[in-house]
């Protein structure tokens, strides 16, 4: 779950690494993220993660409003996966684990960045992309650079 602005191949690198771990993947876009007020639409987020994974039918993409864990529930999901780069991240995500775990009853499962990719993170891509700088090779093969970032 997030918000995907753009989905980059640390994001792909989590998905395809989660895959042989459950039945099915629901990549959940966020649709309301006040903390992101200019991020593209989710219509435009879900078109473009979807069309990534247009051959692989344990996956699905859908938007989402509101908090992780309830989305998590509607689904039925008992996990949510997330990806962590760095001690910073850890934490963030081990105290939404705890709220997710004690207040949903969904646990949190950490996969660990693949080192060439820990630098990657969409606010990095869509700054350099808002400089001219060609942000491509950091995105999955057949999203264009030229997509709005």
């Amino acid at each position: 779950m997030g918000t995907f602005d753009p989905f980059t191949i640390g994001h792909d690198s989590i998905v395809r690494r989660a895959l042989p771990l459950f039945d099915r993947l629901v990549i959940g876009v966020v649709g309301d993220n006040v903390h992101k007020p200019g991020m593209s639409a989710v219509e435009e987020r879900i078109k473009a993660i979807s069309g990534l994974y247009q051959n692989e039918p344990s996956i699905e993409v859908k938007p989402f409003y509101g908090l992780a864990m309830d989305f998590a529930r509607q689904e039925g999901a008992q996990f949510i996966v997330k990806g962590v780069r760095s001690v910073s991240d850890f934490e963030y995500e081990q105290w939404q684990a705890d709220f997710n775990r004690r207040l949903g009853g969904i646990e949190t499962i950490l996969l660990y960045t693949e080192p060439e990719l820990a630098s990657v993170s969409s606010s990095a891509l869509r700054e350099l992309s808002h400089f001219g700088v060609d942000v491509s090779e950091f995105l999955p093969k057949h999203q264009k650079s030229n997509d709005k970032l």
